[in-house]
């Protein structure tokens, strides 16, 4: 499927849980007002209202951050009712939350109704969803017809992803052989008939074709300059692929600099819109921890004081973004010449670039404390708050662990470094040094607003427990 086709699928079910929500609040609203109970329920306008817009807003809110918008049209039935099930119920806890602390005192059956009627409402339209979509699709979208280009392995790959988007009215109407000899068809799941490329220009106007796909070797492309503004000509939108170029990580994306196209690939998230929203996020939670916190941060500044000789704040330099160099703060946990000891320990080190020795001797009786609770860290909420860090990313390492990296691990510092991230749920310090980098770089592929909610609430139990922390 096309990424303007998927787009279009996410906005369709976003929209429609706008209406679903709507349905099942009123329906919830209606039962409870006509029951039989001894408490005469009843909600005037303006609370109403706001129950109302903040139920619509949670239940979208909570399926962009579940993504389910981007399963649904998979029509897979379990799956569909088990993600119905989460958001509704979520939903629904993110509506009594919300009563509680306006204190609105609102029908408890009112609640659990908009939870079941949700659900309800939610799978049936949901189950139903795919014969939906190819009815709309058939009815007002019409069918997309696409030609390729090329005949080899590249153009094959290309037909059979063509094929797998018919159910979106994507039609495949043919190949083009770029040169001779060429056969005389294309058998994928059905036969498809091979043209020559002199016969282009009388097939954009015989046949319909909407847009045309080049999937050729990259040295053949400026042979085919006069066929692009043919169809440029004939206002046919055409696509070349670009798999040809080496980038195993890198999301392909067309910006412009003052007009010159420039084709951008990028082994990391590039979103600024979604990286503006992690970052509002960082300042958000970072702000209200740091106030939350500074009671218990004073006790734990005095008792480092207290127990041991030394600054309060232990300060390094560490590499963020791109390798910019940043100062980190931390609670001191070790002794106060730790620094110094560290050649004649290295020895011990468990992993083979970071420097990490299990039960350190040079941590101080209250450090140890610290480090496995992670307390030491909570300073370096000001890092994320002055913009060196952010909540969720790999950790940043000192100048002279990056300067060992092998080049695929370098990647992991193109993006912010982090205070947790996929390996504090995976083990912490347990985990060798390549498992820590791997998950980095799994974390960074895969990264998404809801990806680093998820993480941040199974930290919390994580560092609770202690597991995992030397």
């Amino acid at each position: 499927m096309y990424s303007r086709h998927r787009r279009k699928v996410r906005l369709l079910f976003a929209l429609s849980d706008v209406i679903l929500t709507a349905l099942a609040f009123e329906a919830a609203y209606q039962t409870r007002l006509h029951l039989p109970l001894e408490r005469v329920f009843y909600l005037v306008v303006p609370v109403k209202a706001l129950l109302l817009g903040v139920s619509v807003l949670l239940w979208v809110a909570i399926g962009l951050w579940l993504e389910v918008y981007d399963k649904l049209d998979a029509g897979q039935p379990r799956q569909v009712v088990r993600d119905s099930l989460r958001q509704a119920a979520f939903g629904t806890a993110g509506v009594i939350l919300f009563q509680y602390l306006l204190r609105l005192d609102v029908s408890r059956p009112f609640l659990v109704l908009l939870g079941l009627y949700s659900l309800v409402l939610l799978c049936v339209f949901r189950l139903a969803a795919r014969n939906l979509l190819g009815t709309i699709r058939r009815e007002f979208g019409g069918l997309h017809y696409v030609m390729v280009v090329g005949t080899g392995p590249r153009a094959r790959r290309l037909g059979e992803a063509l094929e797998r988007s018919a159910g979106y009215g994507v039609r495949l109407a043919g190949f083009v052989a770029e040169e001779a000899p060429a056969p005389p068809e294309m058998q994928l799941e059905a036969r498809y008939p091979v043209y020559r490329l002199d016969e282009l220009p009388a097939l954009l106007q015989q046949q319909v074709i909407d847009e045309i796909l080049f999937a050729v070797e990259s040295r053949k492309l400026s042979d085919l300059e006069e066929v692009f503004l043919a169809c440029d000509e004939e206002g046919v939108r055409t696509r070349v692929a670009v798999d040809f170029f080496p980038h195993i990580n890198s999301r392909v994306d067309l910006d412009h600099l003052g007009g010159i196209p420039l084709l951008t690939f990028s082994a990391t998230p590039h979103d600024e819109i979604r990286l503006l929203c992690k970052r509002v996020m960082d300042v958000v939670v970072a702000s209200a921890a740091l106030i939350v916190l500074a009671p218990l941060m004073a006790i734990v500044a005095v008792l480092i004081k207290l127990t041991s000789p030394g600054p309060v704040i232990f300060r390094q330099v560490r590499c963020g973004l791109n390798g910019r160099r940043f100062v980190l703060y931390k609670f001191r946990s070790m002794c106060e010449n730790a620094e110094e000891l560290k050649p004649r320990l290295r020895h011990l080190s468990r992993k083979q670039t970071a420097f990490k020795i299990p039960n350190d001797p040079r941590l101080t009786p209250i450090g140890r404390w610290l480090r496995k609770f992670s307390i030491d860290e909570w300073p370096q909420l000001w890092n994320v708050l002055k913009g060196d860090m952010s909540l969720v990313g790999p950790r940043p390492a000192v100048p002279e662990e990056v300067e060992q990296y092998e080049r695929w691990q370098r990647r992991r510092i193109r993006m912010r470094p982090g205070l947790t991230c996929l390996w504090t749920l995976a083990g912490r310090d347990e985990l060798d040094f390549e498992s820590w980098m791997k998950l980095d770089m799994q974390y960074i592929d895969n990264w998404s607003l809801a990806l680093d909610w998820r993480i941040l609430l199974q930290t919390i139990p994580r560092v609770l427990t202690g597991k995992g922390a030397h």
